[in-house]
């Protein structure tokens, strides 16, 4: 659930690329922006990592959520705190010391074809910062948005939702209830996609987003330090995978509006859905006992060129 934040770079860039902070018209927040060629190599990477068809990226362009592994931010390691997330020069910023970040949703809409082989400009910025108090302490929530371009056209725009709260003694225990001890598998549908998920995965998902957070794969922190029982598996590993079962159907998804509801942990499996409605698709994701994790809405234009290999 907890995800790798937005982080300003410092030191040595990746060849082809810029990264400018700069201030937002009008206002004394800091804004990012991050300019690089985008080529083929982390689409291919993706579409390996979750066994679906390649579209052709120089006309189609990347498919829905796939610019999760361009123009990605790559903090100093100085700069990561003892759980993987950067710590300083960070949008958003942490809120205070040693609070847990989570990832809780977003909204992503495709305005048009975002294609490699060209630059592209991603600008980074928070929206709202809200204050609440919650069951376990002082909660904060953050919008944060990135704006894709590339030339003059807005190619991507994206609100994530952040949630930040304070670390609490029962952690273990919440973890330990969380695992809710034994399931019983439940069969998956013929509208139902299953994606394997183990250690080796979350690595490799992890690598390929720049997400240096260890819950995804140091399971003796996950357990010993946070209180979950096993791995967690990605926020965006599970939206890209209910934008992925749609795609799948042959439809061109071009926005997602999602939410995380329940952790979800590597020895529970992945099964994403699909269903039709009058607007689009709405989508979910479930452990193989049926508990959902996820769940959103996909809409989508035209019947898509591209569809997934093997389900």
């Amino acid at each position: 659930m907890t995800e790798a934040g937005d982080t300003e770079t410092e030191g040595t860039e990746a060849e082809g690329t810029e990264t400018e902070v700069v201030e937002a018209e009008g206002t004394e927040a800091e804004v990012v922006e991050r300019t690089e060629a985008l080529q083929p190599e982390p689409a291919v990477a993706l579409a390996r990592l979750l066994g679906v068809d390649l579209p052709d990226l120089e006309s189609e362009g990347l498919p829905l959520l796939w610019h999760w592994v361009y123009l990605l931010e790559r903090p100093r390691q100085v700069d990561l705190g003892a759980d993987g997330h950067p710590v300083r020069g960070v949008i958003p910023a942490p809120p205070a010391p040693g609070r847990r970040r989570m990832a809780a949703g977003g909204r992503v809409r495709l305005f048009g074809p975002l294609v490699v082989g060209r630059a592209a400009t991603r600008r980074t910025e928070v929206v709202s910062l809200t204050e609440k108090e919650g069951r376990t302490g002082p909660l904060t929530f953050v919008v944060v948005r990135h704006t894709v371009r590339q030339g003059d056209e807005v190619k991507v725009v994206e609100e994530q939702d952040i949630v930040y709260r304070d670390v609490y003694r029962d952690a273990v225990a919440t973890g330990s209830r969380a695992e809710a001890g034994t399931f019983t598998p439940v069969a998956v549908e013929e509208d139902e996609w299953p994606l394997p998920v183990d250690p080796v995965l979350l690595f490799r998902f992890s690598a390929l987003t720049y997400n240096a957070h260890r819950i995804h794969y140091d399971r003796d922190y996950a357990r010993d330090v946070e209180g979950y029982p096993g791995l967690v598996t990605h926020g965006p590993l599970q939206a890209l995978a209910m934008a992925e079962c749609v795609r799948g159907k042959g439809v061109l998804a071009t926005a997602i509006d999602y939410r995380l509801v329940a952790p979800l942990f590597d020895h529970q499996g992945l099964v994403a859905r699909g269903v039709v409605t009058g607007s689009g698709h709405e989508v979910s994701v479930r452990d193989l006992g049926g508990r959902i994790t996820a769940k959103g809405q996909v809409r989508s234009s035209a019947v898509s060129p591209g569809r997934r290999a093997s389900a």
